[in-house]
């Protein structure tokens, strides 16, 4: 009996982050370390995306070791960084050159990937072997759980009152209000979960279930209420 195939994978520079990107959610990142500076000038002139993973261990920037750090973890000078299995890709949508050695750029989430392997170059950057992993199923929001789907429609109206340009708001369209996948995402970017629960909703599979423990979250907090009442 042959064993079965393997995932494809391919090879993906990465930038641990200490937040969680969610598919079409909107990361605005200013960009000054030699070790991404390169890297994302040469993303946005091949059109190709980088992935984002939620540090678990270590700063966004490289910071020395401390003194009292055995020998074995200090490598190659800097503090040891490690990170989640489970990242989204970043597409990148807008950069900009406001300084030299300064990049802003804007960033939409794509698609959930799985580390298989990853190595950190001698200049920091991480490069890692991944399987992109499904888009969610399109999930109709239920009729139990329209409240939350409706709320959210609230909670963007009100952001758009205050925001002074539509690039200055969090949530970006296309706004699919009947989709389980993106109310639950959006969701989760908006409320202040910890980056642990964050990436435990992101990494599950099913959009129905990550919406229903979303509504758990505004159900237990009163959140979604206090929200879309700042009008």
């Amino acid at each position: 009996m042959q064993p079965p195939p393997q995932p494809a994978t391919f090879e993906l520079p990465l930038f641990p982050l200490q937040r969680v990107l969610f598919p079409g959610g909107h990361l605005p990142l200013r960009i000054f370390e030699v070790r991404y500076l390169d890297m994302i000038g040469r993303s946005h002139q091949a059109g190709t995306p980088f992935g984002v993973v939620c540090l678990t261990e270590g700063r966004e920037v490289r910071q020395p070791p401390p003194r009292n750090a055995p020998l074995a973890a200090r490598g190659d000078g800097f503090a040891y960084e490690a990170f989640h299995d489970v990242g989204t890709t970043a597409t990148i949508t807008h950069l900009e050159h406001p300084n030299p050695g300064l990049m802003e750029i804007c960033c939409t989430g794509t698609q959930r990937f799985r580390i298989h392997a990853r190595e950190r170059l001698k200049h920091g950057l991480w490069m890692a072997q991944v399987e992109l992993l499904p888009d969610d199923s399109a999930v109709a929001v239920p009729s139990d759980l329209e409240t939350v789907a409706t709320t959210l429609q609230d909670v963007v109206c009100n952001l758009v009152d205050r925001a002074a340009s539509p690039a200055e708001m969090p949530l970006q369209p296309p706004y699919r209000w009947d989709d389980c996948g993106w109310v639950a995402n959006r969701w989760c970017e908006l409320l202040p979960l910890g980056n642990a629960d964050k990436q435990r909703f992101m990494s599950l599979d099913n959009p129905l279930l990550r919406l229903e423990l979303v509504a758990d979250v505004l159900d237990q907090t009163g959140l979604a209420q206090s929200l879309a009442g700042r009008r």
